[in-house]
């Protein structure tokens, strides 16, 4: 769209010749980290949407450590009904995210449709001997989360136009549109081979994946889990949505619960996350660094929980 041009180094062919693909440059020795995620909108604004979509879209790349490079729209929406303003700002957002990224767009596609959705498809680089997995969980490792949980409840409270909206989307904005860039640093310079964001399955689902990948178990120490303001208040009256119950129900025969846990603290648990925090398994004599470099930055470090030996028998997940 007009005004959205680019012009990169990285780009050997430019957008402005509506070219069949975009060659583009690579660093000599990196690996190439791919990845592909769009949703429907989660705040009213299309700016902010377009910054929490691009967002959401890089982070998957900086939960493995690696750098974006380049990122492509995918888009989806209804221009003979909404016109091409709300679009433009959409993009505007996302362009902005991916140069903040420090990426460059390369192109992407759209599609006429009924409901708005927008994402990207991001290739990054890493050091093919030097990355992070959900396969990186060693017994003893501790856990840091850097960002609070709570956008799957606060998006409910905002469709529903529940009192308290314009708050509600100001802190989703705040922490989904705010990149895991620090996180990715993190892994890179202290070498953390496991870690992954938090996204649509929550932190319950997310480490769950991580404990059954590795072959150990998770403690999740729920009085030190960070919530956004209003969650806990908001989910008491329901507002929890109905992918963070799916979440739980999945993921049930694998948890065990404290008998006097916070039952509404523990559903939150598994609140499905946009654009999430990342969730850092870090060695005992790296922690206090890995919080430094985290709080240097301003994100979070909150630990949240610690890895353990798994038992035959015993559920993955404790919380505790």
């Amino acid at each position: 769209m007009c005004g959205l041009a680019v012009e990169d180094e990285r780009l050997l062919t430019g957008l402005g010749g509506n070219e069949d693909s975009a060659i583009v440059s690579f660093p000599a020795g990196k690996a190439l980290v791919q990845t592909v995620d769009f949703f429907t909108p989660v705040v009213n604004d299309p700016y902010w949407f377009g910054q929490i979509a691009a967002a959401n879209s890089l982070s998957d790349v900086y939960a493995m450590g690696g750098e974006p490079w380049t990122a492509m729209n995918i888009v989806c929406y209804p221009m003979k009904e909404m016109g091409p303003e709300i679009l433009r700002e959409i993009l505007k957002g996302g362009m902005d995210k991916i140069r903040e990224a420090g990426a460059v767009l390369a192109g992407g596609h759209s599609v006429e449709d009924d409901e708005i959705k927008y994402g990207l498809s991001v290739t990054g680089m890493v050091d093919p001997d030097g990355f992070a997995s959900n396969k990186g969980l060693r017994e003893g490792d501790q856990l840091l989360l850097t960002k609070p949980l709570g956008t799957g409840v606060l998006a409910t409270a905002l469709k529903a136009d529940w009192d308290g909206a314009e708050r509600f989307e100001k802190d989703v904005y705040k922490w989904a549109s705010r990149l895991n860039s620090a996180g990715g640093k993190v892994i890179r310079e202290l070498g953390l081979i496991g870690a992954t964001d938090i996204t649509g399955f929550g932190l319950g689902g997310h480490v769950l994946e991580m404990a059954d990948a590795s072959g150990v178990a998770v403690e999740l120490w729920l009085d030190k889990v960070p919530f956004m303001d209003d969650v806990v208040d908001l989910a008491s009256m329901g507002m929890i949505p109905a992918g963070s119950f799916a979440n739980r129900n999945y993921c049930s025969s694998q948890v065990q619960t404290a008998a006097d846990a916070d039952s509404i603290k523990t559903d939150l648990i598994f609140d499905a996350q946009t654009s999430g925090g990342l969730i850092l398994a870090v060695p005992e004599d790296k922690l206090q660094q890995a919080k430094d470099m985290l709080l240097e930055a301003g994100d979070l470090a909150d630990h949240v929980g610690q890895v353990t030996a798994h038992e035959a028998g015993v559920a993955r997940l404790r919380i505790v």
